[in-house]
């Protein structure tokens, strides 16, 4: 198993000025990785949405202590980016039936408002872990592609097809 050769916390107030700030940091330790143009882009959006599901929902209107906590976990062959608050417990199952605006069995008239974000983190980045306990944490994790070599979906590399 490959060992992390660098480990970056942040902490901040979770406010919306700050969503910004975590796109940046994790923008520069992406692109410091190797990540392409396209992979680093999903992984501003994944995090942004993170921390935006932090500012709107996990504090009450005017708390005080209200903090998002970003960290990265740099990998040779990944990333893994956490974003957590400590807004009190959810019930994860509810929190992930609820995601996404589309649902294949109703017109599209009925979108639903909201669930986009985790929707869009789950598309943007490989493998995405979800835990309700005094807060949420969710880990993101972008694998990086390197010399032809693909991951399959358990995370295994695979070699690309010849052509």
């Amino acid at each position: 198993m490959a060992q992390t050769s660098d480990f970056i916390e942040m902490k901040m107030p979770a406010k919306p000025e700050y969503v910004g700030v975590v796109r940046l940091t994790v923008s520069g330790v992406a692109n410091r990785l190797g990540y392409t143009y396209d992979d680093i882009e999903d992984i501003k959006i994944a995090v942004a949405e993170a921390c935006t599901n932090v500012v709107n929902h996990a504090y009450e209107d005017g708390q005080e202590d209200a903090l998002m906590m970003v960290t990265c976990a740099v990998y040779d062959n990944r990333l893994e980016l956490m974003v957590a608050d400590k807004g009190g417990d959810i019930d994860v199952n509810s929190f992930k039936n609820g995601k996404g605006p589309v649902q294949s069995d109703r017109p599209i008239r009925e979108l639903k408002e909201g669930g986009l974000g985790l929707f869009l983190i789950e598309t943007l980045m490989d493998k995405v872990e979800i835990i309700g306990d005094s807060g949420v944490v969710i880990t993101m994790t972008k694998f990086l592609q390197r010399d032809g070599v693909e991951q399959n979906d358990n995370g295994i590399s695979t070699e690309a097809p010849k052509q």
